[in-house]
């Protein structure tokens, strides 16, 4: 597994993978270096077999990332602001894509940038003290890493318009309200909740989960037609071995053993 500078990868004998963003003293805010190195994390997800699952957080207890690195944007000229905001939107797609569960353990302040990750992320566990928010416009700018469209996605486009152009914050409790967060748990239990439900879901076919995966996404895809894509990722799990292995282990009253295939 590789090394990185402004990451700490732990990978468990069960498959589930810790992505942990470690810049503490800039509150985990990323900057190009951690997006290039979190574009090379994800993409050894994709790659390496023996990763089932992957949790996103940040160093220490008081932010997941706190936003992005200010001092870099505040450098940025119109073209090259198009290319920082699009490979930022690359990296958060492949996660958003990924056919493996990605749930982002968000332990403090999730603002900017960071509130971008963790809505990339399959789902959302966040500890009693998170902060979410989209802040941009203090700086006098917009989401750039896709928080336009996922936030609406996620919370309607009237509360998400009223976020991002007050630069409010949301407690842990109003984003569990408003389906921002999945579970709100206290900081200690927050990587074990993570866990517990990781666990759960690796307990299910693979293959299953990730076509899950792309036909939530396909909801949101202009260009695609959702029900196709459900009805044909329907017919390709009717194909697999963990459909005939299921499907016995249901009738033979046993626990199945998938195996993705």
């Amino acid at each position: 597994m590789a090394t990185f500078q402004n990451l700490l990868l732990q990978l468990e004998d069960n498959g589930i993978l810790t992505i942990s963003i470690n810049r503490a003293d800039k509150l985990n805010a990323l900057n190009s270096t951690t997006i290039l190195e979190l574009q090379q994390a994800i993409q050894e997800v994709y790659d390496d077999t023996t990763i089932k699952g992957v949790i996103i957080t940040g160093v220490g207890a008081k932010a997941f990332v706190a936003g992005a690195d200010i001092a870099e944007i505040a450098e940025l000229s119109e073209v090259n602001a198009r290319s920082f905001a699009e490979r930022g939107q690359e990296v958060f797609s492949m996660i958003e894509r990924c056919n493996k569960p990605v749930i982002a353990a968000v332990n403090g302040f999730a603002l900017g940038g960071g509130c971008e990750l963790a809505m990339a992320c399959h789902m959302r566990i966040a500890s009693e003290n998170a902060k979410f928010g989209q802040p941009e416009v203090n700086l006098g700018l917009i989401p750039g890493y896709g928080g336009t469209q996922r936030l609406t996605q996620l919370i309607g486009k009237g509360k998400a318009m009223e976020l991002m152009m007050t630069a409010d914050m949301l407690s842990a409790p109003e984003a569990l309200a408003l389906g921002l967060a999945n579970h709100v748990v206290a900081q200690e239990e927050l990587l074990p909740k993570c866990h517990e439900i990781l666990t759960k879901i690796l307990a299910k076919a693979p293959l299953a989960i990730g076509m899950v995966i792309d036909c939530v996404n396909a909801v949101y895809a202009k260009d695609e037609n959702g029900y196709q894509t459900e009805a044909n990722s329907f017919a390709r799990c009717c194909t697999s071995e963990d459909f005939v292995e299921g499907t016995n282990a249901f009738l033979e009253k046993r626990k199945a053993n998938f195996k993705g295939i």
